[in-house]
């Protein structure tokens, strides 16, 4: 006779506890335990133990490397994204906020696969057919090894697969498919693991190469339990601005190749068109001579990309002056803008500061304070910083300038778009490679960097 037994389960991070809790015990989210029922005997409790193909261990001398051959995207982007390609039998994981794309750039690039490297089957389990039929249409894209399916139960999409045998499988999205074995609804912790796993034991065993899109919460991070990043060889962020026609492939996981590698995509209406040269992208709008903006050259994975740092300074009417980055890390704004008060003596105590960085990028890595600390001096002063300089560098609490990390690549990518100078930190030693089109110069303290890109006289 089968037993039920019932557990409250987070929502956000997969936490299962015997009794209810309005709180959870492990990520403090509030109102996210769901309770669910699970039935067991002693028949159908019992797993079958799954053996991979090649399971005997393997000299690592006697391994093949035929199976690491990728698939090349058609997408140059999308391809610098994945490392180079698709590598078979991979699980990929793509999430994003609601209208940023994903479906779109995944129908375009499944069409463009289903031409060069062999049939693709796009599983959706929130559009027909027909909607996605039209998009196609809309996008102008023809393929005639693309087959589009309508399934939310796991089971049928992989008698479908079974049938099909294709090269490349799309779930869209994994939170709506569901396994008749788990009694709780689609969505939830135990439903998406499950899925997952049963997924990723098909892409291992079979070579098919996997894609599942993700929803995110309302934080911006992938929705169902952690161990879901743990499974999928590789996790993919679409970002951008909505109101921005620019977006960000952001791959924050990967196996196969370097994480943090962005690649750039415009939004049109015959979908995502790829951006090969995102600094001039990012610059072709640019005002010269305008105080309070600068260049600082961003490292995003091994790519490096210019962009426009601006800045506006203005008497505050408020008790406590604000502070609003956007683009920017708060806790940056708030060292920079506390470093140009103490140790240059700007008033930045009396003055609101907005930060913006152009095109809806988001700069984390350090090398961008000297280039917000001149674009704030710039608008305090109400003087503009030098057209062709761009700016590279960290800063201290001292005001000291520290080095940052790939300086020939940034400043190879300077040159390239033009500008004849570079603002750096004090080199200890040469290093070799250095482009010679580009004049460096070298400072070692803030203050000294205000002196030439904003004199006061």
């Amino acid at each position: 006779m089968a037993k039920t037994h019932s557990t409250y389960v987070c929502q956000n991070c997969g936490r299962q506890t015997p009794r209810y809790f309005g709180r959870c015990p492990s990520c403090g989210e509030f109102n996210t335990m769901v309770e669910e029922i699970h039935e067991t005997s002693k028949v159908s409790g019992k797993k079958q133990r799954v053996v991979l193909p090649q399971s005997q261990p393997q000299r690592l001398g006697e391994i093949s490397n035929e199976a690491g051959m990728r698939l090349t995207v058609p997408i140059g982007e999308f391809n610098r994204v994945l490392g180079g390609g698709i590598v078979p039998g991979s699980i990929t994981l793509i999430g994003g906020e609601p209208g940023i794309g994903k479906s779109t750039l995944i129908l375009q690039t499944c069409a463009m696969l289903a031409l060069h490297v062999g049939r693709v089957l796009y599983v959706s389990g929130e559009e027909s057919v027909q909607q996605i039929k039209m998009r196609a249409d809309r996008m102008e894209l023809a393929a005639p090894e693309l087959f589009l399916l309508t399934e939310t139960n796991l089971a049928d999409i992989f008698e479908q697969i079974n049938r099909i045998d294709p090269v490349i499988l799309i779930i869209d999205s994994i939170q709506t498919i569901y396994t008749e074995e788990s009694e709780s609804s689609p969505g939830s912790v135990s439903q998406v693991r499950e899925c997952a796993s049963r997924l990723q034991m098909l892409a291992k065993t079979t070579g098919v190469s996997v894609f599942m899109i993700g929803h995110v919460t309302k934080d911006g991070s992938i929705a169902g339990p952690r161990v879901l990043e743990h499974i999928v060889d590789t996790v993919l962020y679409l970002e951008g601005d909505p109101f921005q026609a620019f977006r960000l492939l952001r791959s924050v996981k990967n196996r196969f190749g370097a994480t943090s590698e962005v690649g750039v995509f415009e939004m049109s209406g015959l979908g995502m068109i790829e951006v090969p040269n995102p600094s001039e992208a990012f610059l072709a709008e640019r005002m010269t001579n305008a105080p309070g903006t600068t260049i600082a050259v961003s490292m995003e994975g091994t790519r490096p990309l210019l962009v426009e740092i601006q800045a506006l300074t203005s008497p505050t009417s408020f008790g406590n002056p604000r502070r609003t980055p956007n683009g920017v890390d708060m806790n940056r704004l708030l060292m920079v803008s506390a470093v140009l008060t103490k140790r240059l003596g700007l008033k930045l105590h009396e003055q609101d500061i907005f930060i913006n960085v152009i095109g809806g990028l988001k700069i984390d890595e350090p090398a961008s304070d000297l280039a917000m600390a001149l674009a704030m001096a710039s608008s305090y002063y109400d003087k503009p910083t030098p057209a062709d300089m761009v700016v590279i560098g960290e800063i201290g609490l001292s005001g000291e300038l520290r080095a940052v990390s790939q300086i020939q690549a940034r400043l190879y990518e300077a040159s390239k778009m033009g500008f004849k100078r570079a603002l750096i930190p004090k080199m200890r030693r040469k290093l070799p490679d250095m482009p010679t089109d580009i004049k460096l110069v070298e400072v070692r303290h803030v203050g000294e960097a205000m002196a030439i890109a904003v004199p006061k006289d």
